[in-house]
């Protein structure tokens, strides 16, 4: 059975449906966006996250060649180009709102039902290429994991984690998770250990301050997380709090491993990577309920970037890599996809 989260982005007849995983599991609610503005704001908005955001900007960007199929090719283009960019700027740190975007883009051409039908193949092809990719990772992913043991996940890995632990039952590997329980937007506790459990898979959640007690217990045989972005020098950036984990990884003995598709091209390094500060607000109130008092504000870096000296393998969907040798998965000539 495929997990809920799996697939929670749908394009219909009004518009984008997004499944709400600010509420999720307590309710399953669907925020229906009727235009590609209003995708762009629930992106902004925590509705989705992790790979959500990427499916939400593809069929975002086929809302927005509904909205102009009536105008003439080159100002429908440049219409199609705005809304991309609003779609990009929602959330800047992680590149897929860029690469679903330009999956679309790269694909519409002329006007009217002629727009309509690119837009839609164009958005249709960036989700098929992106799942099937995926599943590559985590074959990749799960093939680094032993055949019984503990692992260790941070915030919430979406298809990558999916596909890395359909991966692992197939081989028959008897694996636990630890899901830290990620503050402030706890996905840790509600999507990735919800997803783990209907999986079938033995699930334990601790506290974001309880990582480096864990990994010290010798109960973790590997860290692995996803990664928001991965720069040509092997930083990993992702749902900030993984890099204290990292260290903590690296002073236990524990491997971490870091999952993205692709690293970015145009990242050299994490100086290249915007990094997202959300409003310190978010910090001061879990599940909707203040927990700090109107004298105390919030900061809230929402990634950070883990140095690749802390890195043990970056998994694609080419396979691993060793952080310093990630420019080699374009080694066949590539371009950035």
């Amino acid at each position: 059975m495929t997990p809920v989260l799996a697939d929670s982005v749908k394009l219909t007849d009004d518009g984008v449906l997004i499944l709400d995983r600010r509420r999720f599991p307590f309710a399953r609610e669907w925020v229906l966006c009727r235009n590609s503005s209003e995708v762009a704001k629930a992106i902004e908005d925590m509705v989705t996250q992790s790979s959500g955001p990427y499916f939400a900007a593809l069929y975002g960007m086929v809302l927005a060649a509904r909205e102009a199929a009536g105008l003439r090719p080159h100002a429908a283009y440049a219409y199609m180009e705005q809304a991309g960019v609003r779609l990009t700027n929602a959330r800047r740190t992680n590149n897929h709102l860029r690469k679903a975007v330009h999956a679309v883009l790269s694909s519409v051409s002329g006007s009217g039902e002629t727009l309509l039908s690119s837009a839609l193949a164009g958005a249709q092809a960036g989700d098929d290429l992106y799942r099937g990719r995926s599943a590559a990772l985590g074959r990749a992913a799960a093939s680094l994991l032993p055949d019984e043991g503990g692992v260790m996940t941070h915030c919430w890995a979406d298809l990558y984690l999916v596909d890395l632990v359909a991966a692992a039952q197939r081989d028959g590997k008897r694996l636990r998770f630890f899901c830290t329980e990620t503050r402030p937007y706890l996905q840790g506790a509600r999507l990735t250990a919800e997803t783990l459990a209907e999986m079938g898979v033995d699930t334990t959640l601790i506290s974001d301050g309880m990582g480096a007690a864990v990994l010290q217990s010798g109960e973790v045989d590997a860290l692995v997380t996803a990664a928001d972005r991965v720069t040509m020098t092997g930083d990993v950036i992702n749902k900030v709090g993984t890099l204290g984990l990292a260290v903590a990884a690296a002073a236990f003995g524990v491997p971490f491993h870091a999952m993205v598709q692709a690293p970015d091209q145009d990242a050299r390094t994490a100086d290249d990577v915007p990094i997202e500060y959300r409003p310190g607000e978010e910090v001061l109130h879990t599940l909707g309920i203040r927990t700090a008092s109107e004298k105390v504000r919030g900061l809230y870096p929402a990634f950070d970037v883990t140095p690749p000296r802390f890195v043990t393998t970056i998994v694609t969907d080419r396979g691993p890599f060793e952080p310093h040798r990630i420019a080699e998965y374009y080694s066949e000539g590539e371009q950035n996809q």
